[in-house]
């Protein structure tokens, strides 16, 4: 267990004021005995770009039998009359590692430290008015898996800083938004990045409001009832990330950094769960985000390079497991049935099925509606496979994941979405035309944004986690390449002049409408009922018809029973019976696969009859010319 509150830099007053400061690293293998020495380079913020300052060096003591080999310092900030060493401010630091008289290491930024500059530096604060945060959401709990609507965003490309979002957040709220997922806040190497290539991961980028901003916009959202899940990039980083430099710059072998699973960069290693410091220090980097942060979950970057396939294996099963008993202990994750409501939401497209059925994730990216969404899109019909992707229990999707040697058990669930930050806008499917942006990406035609509507019906009507991406309510409208530096080293901001224009109005109408159904009708969140109505006379008008309704009282889904030792569960099994219609059901049986109650008895009831034919008129409303088998329809929209 990586102990973070003896790493990093932490700054104390003594009682005669002078500050001290202590510094605490860990580099598994870089020992004195072999050679090593290791400086920590320091300068106050206010100098660092001021000609004859330099940074004031310190030498760091290697602690003999320490775990993971530790290394440490304290260094007094003494007055310097040709500087701003010694006062009150920012100070920056960054380690270099020499070995004998040659410097092996020039420089690298501190893994542990909890606050940064700007690019590869470390950073802490001396402040003699210095009080912890004042959070006052401890009555704050998320949401349970069924009742999330999840919003993805890029805080820089959204609105420039977290104080930018916070200023947003009542627009997000008003789509019926109760989770906000952020890409990657960590610091990083360019000025401009999606973030998927971490220098560090303890801290939030001072670039977009350092600690206090990112504290403020969680208060914020939990303030709203809004919470905040954070893009965790545990399977890769930047090779300037401190366990990558010095590593590749020693020849010593690598206590985090390995080929295991699938890597993302071709010819780099990414990191090796095989190998006990990478699990410990990634466990340590949880804690301290929903400690230090009151974070409500994690959605894990790119799955494949921590997970070999073995569901009781060291590296993603054992951080989300361990992750989720953590969590047990923290009073805000009690929810129903003594189950954590923390949010673990798995990136891993090739197998969503499988990591939900065989992980602690209790979300997940799957891209099957976008991928179904965009067919439908570009072919100019509807399909059977895009209305079964409205249920993803009838296309094997768990309802609930079950520890077979703990009992524990808790409801799981994928998103749904048909726009993400990996492709371009939905509505350029439509059409392109106009002025290209600098990369000569081709702009979405806005005009047809009437087309986007029935895709929106069907997001916030079907089972699943609803997640919209940023400004698909304004009909943002960017394009995006299919590879090279252009994706993620080009910024796209949003077009927020688009709220005020007819297609802007249109669908912000739409998706607030939406999102108040999805918020005021249970039928909705539930899981338990979908009935998708076959007619073949339907797809070809590019009509689905689909009902939702809450289960009748006696089949209703309990909360199960999540035990936190090895004690047997009480729950029901964890896959409940398929209730989704049959594909190939005659028009007129009405009834799902797992009850013989009609469907017309059902008083609850929420119908979606959405039409997605070609059309180049405006949308209109109107009633479906062939009527599902419960007899109504009931807001039937067309496009």
């Amino acid at each position: 267990m990586i102990d973070l509150s003896a790493l990093g830099a932490w700054a104390r007053q003594a009682a005669h004021g002078m500050w001290a400061v202590s510094f605490g690293i860990l580099l598994p293998g870089i020992t004195f005995p072999k050679g090593y020495r290791l400086k920590v380079r320091v300068i106050h913020a206010r100098d660092q770009y001021v000609r004859g300052i330099e940074p004031k060096d310190f030498w760091m003591i290697w602690v003999a039998g320490s775990e993971h080999d530790r290394w440490e310092t304290v260094v007094k900030l003494a007055d310097d009359p040709s500087s701003h060493f010694g006062d009150p401010g920012t100070y920056l630091y960054r380690y270099q590692l020499l070995r004998g008289d040659q410097t092996v290491a020039l420089w690298f930024a501190d893994p542990f430290g909890d606050a940064v500059g700007t690019g590869t530096v470390s950073a802490f604060d001396v402040d003699p008015a210095a009080a912890p945060f004042g959070w006052t959401d401890a009555a704050f709990r998320p949401p349970e898996v069924d009742e999330m609507v999840v919003y993805e965003l890029n805080v820089r490309e959204f609105n420039r800083d977290f104080q930018g979002v916070v200023v947003q957040l009542d627009h997000v709220l008003d789509l019926g938004v109760n989770t906000l997922e952020l890409m990657p806040v960590t610091n990083v190497r360019e000025d401009v990045e999606w973030g998927y290539t971490p220098l560090g991961y303890l801290a939030p980028d001072e670039r977009l409001g350092g600690v206090i901003g990112f504290k403020q916009l969680v208060e914020a959202c939990h303030g709203r009832g809004i919470a905040v899940i954070v893009d965790a990039v545990y399977a890769h980083a930047h090779p300037e990330f401190a366990f990558n430099l010095v590593y590749d710059s020693t020849g010593e072998p690598n206590p985090m950094m390995g080929d295991f699973a699938s890597e993302f960069f071709p010819g780099r290693p990414g990191m090796d769960y095989r190998k006990p410091f990478t699990l410990d220090y990634f466990l340590a980097v949880n804690r301290h985000w929903l400690a230090e942060y009151h974070v409500d979950g994690f959605r894990y970057d790119y799955v494949p390079g921590m997970y070999d396939g073995n569901p009781v294996g060291p590296g993603y099963p054992e951080l989300v497991y361990r992750t989720n008993q953590h969590s047990l202990t923290l009073p805000k994750f009690q929810g129903d049935g003594g189950c954590s409501t923390l949010i673990q939401c798995a990136e891993h497209l090739p197998d969503p099925i499988g990591i939900l059925s065989r992980t602690y994730s209790n979300t997940a990216w799957q891209n099957g509606l976008l991928d179904r969404a965009r067919d439908a899109a570009a072919r100019g019909g509807v399909t059977e496979a895009l209305a079964h992707q409205l249920d993803p229990e009838f296309l094997g999707y768990p309802a609930d994941y079950h520890d077979p040697s703990t009992g524990y058990t808790m409801p799981v669930a994928p998103f749904q979405y048909v726009e993400s930050h990996d492709h371009a806008r939905f509505v350029n499917v439509f059409g392109t035309g106009g002025p290209r942006d600098l990369l000569g990406e081709a702009y979405g035609d806005r005009s047809r944004f009437y087309k986007v509507q029935p895709y929106v019906i069907a997001l916030y009507t079907a089972k699943g986690i609803p997640m919209l991406w940023q400004g698909q309510e304004l009909v943002e409208n960017w394009g995006l390449p299919g590879s090279g530096i252009g994706r993620n080293l080009f910024e796209r901001p949003l077009h927020w002049e688009y709220f005020y224009d007819a297609p802007g109005k249109a669908l912000v109408r739409l998706h607030r409408i939406m999102g108040t159904l999805r918020r005021s009708s249970r039928a909705l969140r539930a899981r338990g009922f979908y009935y998708y109505f076959a007619d073949a006379d339907h797809l070809r008008q590019g009509v689905v018809a689909y009902r939702r309704r809450r289960r009748p009282p006696s089949t209703r889904r309990r909360a199960p029973r999540c035990p936190r030792s090895s004690s047997s569960c009480s729950s029901t099994s964890p896959t409940p019976a398929r209730e989704s219609g049959s594909p190939s059901r005659a028009p007129g049986a009405g009834t799902s696969a797992s009850t013989e109650r009609p469907c017309w008895t059902s008083a609850a009831t929420t119908i979606g009859c959405t039409s997605m034919s070609p059309r180049t008129t405006a949308p209109s409303t109107r009633s479906a010319n062939k009527r599902p088998a419960c007899g109504r329809v009931d807001g039937c929209a067309t496009a």
